[in-house]
């Protein structure tokens, strides 16, 4: 299964005091990044918020926002007259004493106690659980797009995938008939330059140099493992969880093996085909980094 790494998800709740929006946006990154912004009145759940959110995502740079849109009777804090006065009648007396110009009422509104705001009274008690299933519900419409975008994804490997393998069959075909040409060609060489410097010709000395050669030029190894680097390819991508980072790993070693026959190989026609194979590894992997 394919996850994008890029989504974004929303989720609302409505309270006697206002409605709650969450919202998640996710973007590619090689680790997990979680960051949590919060309206102050929420402010103190963060880290719950965090630890949900980790457990929920694997990788991406996350970013949790919330806004709340206050009703309207909610919308100006209340002011405590009690202890308003309180403040008034203390810093009063204490201008008097310093001859000073009595205190500014608007200035004391900012003071603690004054203007507490009874915002989310009846929701403290069970808060935690209420911010974390917000949390829940907005990853849950962030998991719907990474699946729908992952989707995509996946559409577009398994097309490049397709024509990897079938490239990697043109290939072992190709090396089928370039080694028996090769060899006979060397071979060919060698009996020639023997017979022109008047050298006894050994068979058994001439097959041991022949197939020293050929081990050097050989890529039979390259291509069985290229073949079950894409069947293990196609087992991971087909399993229950998303592993980009396992995805990406494996096409570095494709890379490896069509890199290694590129440099052994000598023939045109070969060579041309190990290009083509490359740019399709290429596209594959630019598809991988999107992948959760």
């Amino acid at each position: 299964m394919f996850l994008s790494m890029t989504g974004f998800g929303r989720a609302s709740r409505v309270f006697q005091w206002g409605t709650v929006t969450f919202e998640a946006v996710s973007v590619n990154h090689r680790y997990q990044e979680i960051s949590v912004r919060l309206p102050k009145e929420i402010s103190s759940f963060e880290s719950v918020l965090v630890t949900s959110l980790r457990s929920l995502l694997r990788r991406g740079k996350i970013r949790l926002t919330a806004d709340i849109d206050w009703a309207a009777d909610f919308r100006t804090a209340p002011i405590d007259a009690d202890a308003l006065r309180s403040y008034h009648d203390q810093l009063q007396k204490i201008a008097l004493d310093l001859n000073a110009p009595p205190p500014d009422l608007t200035a004391l509104l900012s003071l603690p106690g004054v203007c507490d705001c009874p915002r989310l009274r009846g929701e403290r008690g069970d808060a935690e659980d209420i911010w974390k299933n917000l949390a829940y519900d907005t990853v849950g419409a962030l998991m719907e797009m990474k699946r729908s975008e992952g989707e995509k994804l996946w559409n577009s490997v398994e097309e490049d995938l397709k024509e990897l393998e079938r490239l990697n069959a043109l290939l072992t075909e190709r090396w089928t008939l370039v080694n028996e040409e090769a060899l006979f060609a060397l071979r060919s060489r060698i009996e020639k330059i023997m017979e022109r410097f008047s050298l006894e010709l050994d068979q058994n000395r001439i097959a041991q140099e022949v197939s020293i050669l050929a081990d050097k030029w050989d890529v039979s190894e390259e291509l069985a493992r290229l073949t079950g680097h894409i069947t293990k390819f196609k087992e991971i991508a087909s399993s229950l969880e998303s592993e980009g980072r396992k995805l990406d790993f494996l096409i570095q070693e494709m890379n490896r093996e069509v890199n290694t026959m590129g440099s052994k190989t000598g023939d045109t026609e070969f060579r041309w085909m190990v290009v083509e194979a490359k740019s399709c590894l290429e596209r594959i992997r630019e598809q991988i980094q999107n992948v959760e």
